[in-house]
């Protein structure tokens, strides 16, 4: 399954498209402008991010020209729009965009060209360089890539080891294990989120709603869709 970042100003859509692949057991995170798109995409590091075009602050191609720019189209982007010309969904695919989906999305068609999009091989932009004659070309690495056969300092062996005291099981994370199926252990580490922010905040859906970034509308229904409608909850 996948991070999917899903970036529309309308409501509607966003509610909907995270409805939906959450179903499919991907990991979804909305943003309804370029600015809340930009945090996330470093925040999160999506595999796939899906993108309206018209938005009211910067619209997705100029957005999608821009992380194209600071080298940040290491995932696929899937462009989105009701109302684009065949001009901008070529001008978006020659910017870097894998595919373009005309509003509105049947769901066969938004299923299809995801998939299609997560099996395509993403190659991060690199910097070009001209050799210098006399010495040896070395080949370009993305940021963050090590060239074969090197490793990070902490990688490097050291001539002794301490051993570590109370080290957790690898297959644990906090008390949510790790060798269960992907639904399960999201669902565990929602449920504890969830009911963190419900206690700090005192049961307040607005004030919970504010820290986790979902609408009341949609928190109301992930709180019933985990099992924890029936807690107390204020308004």
């Amino acid at each position: 399954m996948a991070r999917i970042l899903v970036v529309d100003d309308e409501v509607g859509i966003r509610e909907l498209l995270f409805e939906i692949l959450y179903d499919e057991g991907h990991t979804v995170e909305l943003a309804e402008n370029a600015a809340q798109a930009r945090e996330a995409r470093l925040r999160m590091r999506p595999d796939l991010v899906l993108l309206d075009i018209w938005m009211p602050d910067t619209d997705g191609v100029t957005l999608l020209r821009e992380w194209g720019s600071q080298g940040l189209l290491d995932m696929p982007v899937i462009m989105m729009s009701g109302h684009a010309t065949i001009d901008t969904a070529v001008e978006a695919t020659r910017i870097g965009a894998v595919d373009f989906l005309e509003k509105p999305i049947t769901l066969q068609r938004l299923l299809k060209t995801i998939s299609s999009a997560l099996t395509r091989p993403v190659k991060p932009p690199v910097a070009a360089t001209r050799p210098v004659a006399g010495q040896p070309v070395q080949a370009a690495v993305a940021p963050g890539i090590l060239p074969a056969g090197e490793v990070t300092p902490a990688e490097r062996p050291t001539e002794t080891m301490m051993p570590v005291e109370n080290e957790k099981p690898d297959n644990l994370l906090g008390d949510i294990s790790l060798d269960q199926p992907l639904r399960e252990a999201r669902d565990e580490f929602e449920r504890i989120y969830f009911e963190y922010h419900l206690a700090k905040e005192n049961y307040s859906m607005t004030r919970v709603s504010e820290r986790t970034g979902l609408e009341r509308t949609h928190l109301y229904r992930k709180l019933k869709q985990l099992g924890i409608e029936s807690r107390k909850r204020g308004s």
